[in-house]
């Protein structure tokens, strides 16, 4: 196949950025190596700032539909009480809280969506194995594989990866990026919510122990944070031991951590934070987690790569029509985005050190930071970190 863009990744990242630039009428093909986007355990919070773009899309309706929970506060639960955190009704804009969103649903909006165009293909079940280079060196597309081992070749203007923090096209580039250490993974299960649990999201902080618990309607997904390589640790501790920390963690769960019947129903997120020394190349760019990989801290990962694909369809766009782009223009991605990104980064890492390793590394009570308190006995203050969420660094605009 030949198009203009060849896009790797049928994520939020990919998406956006296909539907985009396909709507200025560039010709665009999307390679996604999963038949389907039914994976649980994906980032899965939408924020304000992506919300809006949403809107500006003109999506805003179709998005209000999908069987997403709308969550207004960040509470966090310590040995000495309860604590908004975050408190997004208090953000002035059309929507004050965080959407959490199946990340399936949201997917398979934007690709009936983009669907619509004449000049969009996704492609599903293909999965990149190479990129392919011109004699001097500029890389013009990708070669890959369908489920039957048959080879595809894409040919293409540009090559955009999107494919994630484990991304085939850079590692086909030989591309490193700066890794910044994380000090814990997390692990992904499932309860059981009831009508009377509240709404919303928690953080609850105990003895070398934090977990998340994500309000997705009849069920809760949990993020429960460990040691930096500990899972075979917590695995050889036993299924009853693990579930008997759930429960002591956050207490109105423990009638039904049964729920977690095996070790199957728990998943290993392994957390990376780095960042590529350059982003683009002759015929290629890396966005979203390709160029960055970002820690869970926050939530902000998609929403993050979403901002690079609407930063990269608004600067590229013009320039693939006329096919006058350069290795300048995608440098002109890179300096917009790498920003935000940075700064982003630098505070999830901040967090990461003396909060989440401190909590990690003792097995004392843990009890409510002095800052946190100030943001119980001035709750006009609870606006500031609910905006550094909901919007974040430099929030694009289509």
């Amino acid at each position: 196949m030949e198009a203009q863009v060849c896009v790797v990744g049928g994520g939020p990242a990919g998406l956006v950025l296909g539907l985009l630039l396909a709507r200025q009428g560039v010709e665009v093909v999307v390679l996604e190596k999963h038949a389907d986007f039914l994976r649980d355990f994906r980032g899965d919070t939408i924020h304000s700032s992506t919300l809006d773009l949403l809107d500006e899309l003109g999506l805003g309706d179709e998005v209000s539909r999908l069987p997403g929970r709308k969550a207004s506060q960040l509470r966090m639960t310590f040995a000495d009480g309860a604590y908004t955190v975050a408190d997004f009704s208090q953000l002035k804009g059309a929507h004050p809280y965080i959407m959490l969103l199946p990340q399936w649903d949201f997917l398979n909006l934007l690709a009936a969506e983009a669907a619509k165009l004449p000049n969009f293909t996704l492609l599903r079940s293909i999965e990149v194995v190479d990129v392919l280079r011109a004699a001097d060196g500029t890389v013009t597309g990708v070669q890959a594989k369908d489920q039957a081992g048959a080879v595809v070749e894409v040919r293409a203007s540009l090559t955009v990866a999107c494919d994630g923090r484990f991304s085939a096209v850079r590692n086909a580039l030989h591309l490193t990026p700066v890794e910044h250490g994380a000090p814990m993974d997390v692990l992904w299960f499932r309860v059981p919510r009831g009508e009377a649990d509240p709404a919303g999201l928690d953080m609850h902080v105990g003895a070398g122990a934090l977990m998340i618990v994500i309000d997705r309607g009849d069920y809760f997904q949990c993020a429960y944070v460990i040691p930096k390589g500990g899972f075979e640790t917590v695995r050889a501790g036993g299924l009853d031991e693990f579930r008997a920390k759930v429960a002591q963690l956050v207490p109105p769960l423990a009638d039904r951590v049964d729920a977690i019947a095996s070790w199957d129903d728990v998943k290993l997120l392994t957390v990376r934070v780095n960042r590529l020394k350059q982003w683009h190349g002759p015929g290629y760019l890396l966005i979203g987690d390709a160029a960055h990989a970002m820690s869970p801290v926050g939530g902000v990962g998609v929403n993050l790569a979403v901002q690079d694909a609407v930063a990269t369809a608004r600067l590229l766009g013009p320039k693939l029509l006329d096919g006058s782009i350069t290795t300048d223009d995608l440098a002109l991605v890179e300096k917009r985005r790498s920003f935000p990104t940075d700064v982003t980064q630098r505070v999830q890492r901040m967090i990461q050190g003396f909060v989440i390793g401190a909590v990690l590394g003792t097995d004392q009570a843990v009890h409510a930071p002095a800052p946190v308190k100030l943001l119980k006995r001035f709750p006009s203050l609870q606006a500031k970190p609910a905006k550094v969420i909901g919007y974040g660094v430099r929030p694009e605009h289509v």
